[in-house]
């Protein structure tokens, strides 16, 4: 190649050099909020999380390129889900994302304007969450697990599987709208199975481990456990 050649080549070359950086400097980074109730050491979190980062990938969005996650984890605990909840809102992401209604609940009272989608949520239009499921409205939207007509479902289910069964108690939380709603249901449905009811709050393993002990001593007893997060504390 001809030395005048080749310096107009370079000099074609270096021009665009600032226009590529340029086109980089124009893709703004986006910021999505996660809060999630369980741990992050939970296996289960660590499930979701793998989940979501690869699907993101797939659309084209990627960590530390195009995008900024910003992870919340409550451990169960009510209140840092609340806190954790004020704290993203206030961050501004452009989406954020959540499973459950125990941390559905304040993120709707924390924002009217931040697109929120959801999974894992029992009857969200039931639970005041969205409009109808054809048409959540409002910023919140997601995927439903079912209604809290199943909770009487449950209950015929633990008969079927158990005849003798007299004593049911049900592990509930009472601050999650999901949880009253199905407790009405299996409330609803006892009588006709001629089954006595023992609600045990979940404020916390130790309580709960006290009530299912006390609760044992007698026979012909089941225990019905609804979904929510702090079911793994239990577990552990």
């Amino acid at each position: 190649m001809r030395r005048r050649e080749f310096i107009t080549l370079l000099g074609g070359t270096a021009a665009l050099w600032p226009l590529a950086a340029r086109a980089q400097q124009t893709e703004r980074m986006r910021r999505v909020g996660v809060l999630q109730a369980i741990g992050e050491s939970d296996p289960e979190a660590q499930l979701r999380r793998m989940a979501f980062v690869s699907s993101l990938q797939k659309l084209g969005w990627t960590e530390g390129t195009n995008l900024i996650i910003d992870y919340r984890w409550a451990g169960g605990d009510a209140d840092r889900i609340r806190l954790h909840a004020t704290e993203l809102t206030g961050m501004r992401p452009e989406v954020i994302w959540t499973s459950g209604a125990l941390p559905l609940l304040p993120l709707k009272r924390a924002t009217r304007t931040i697109p929120i989608v959801f999974t894992q949520v029992y009857d969200p239009v039931g639970s005041g969450f969205v409009a109808s499921l054809t048409r959540p409205g409002g910023n919140i939207t997601g995927f439903t697990l079912g209604e809290f007509s199943m909770g009487g479902k449950i209950l015929e289910v633990l008969k079927e599987a158990a005849p003798r069964v007299n004593r049911v108690a049900v592990i509930l939380n009472l601050e999650q709208p999901p949880h009253v709603a199905m407790w009405r249901s299996i409330e609803a449905t006892a009588p006709s199975f001629g089954v006595r009811l023992v609600p045990a709050d979940m404020q916390g393993p130790a309580e709960v481990e006290h009530t299912i002990e006390a609760f044992a001593r007698e026979p012909n007893g089941g225990l019905i456990v609804l979904p929510g997060p702090s079911v793994s504390l239990i577990a552990n």
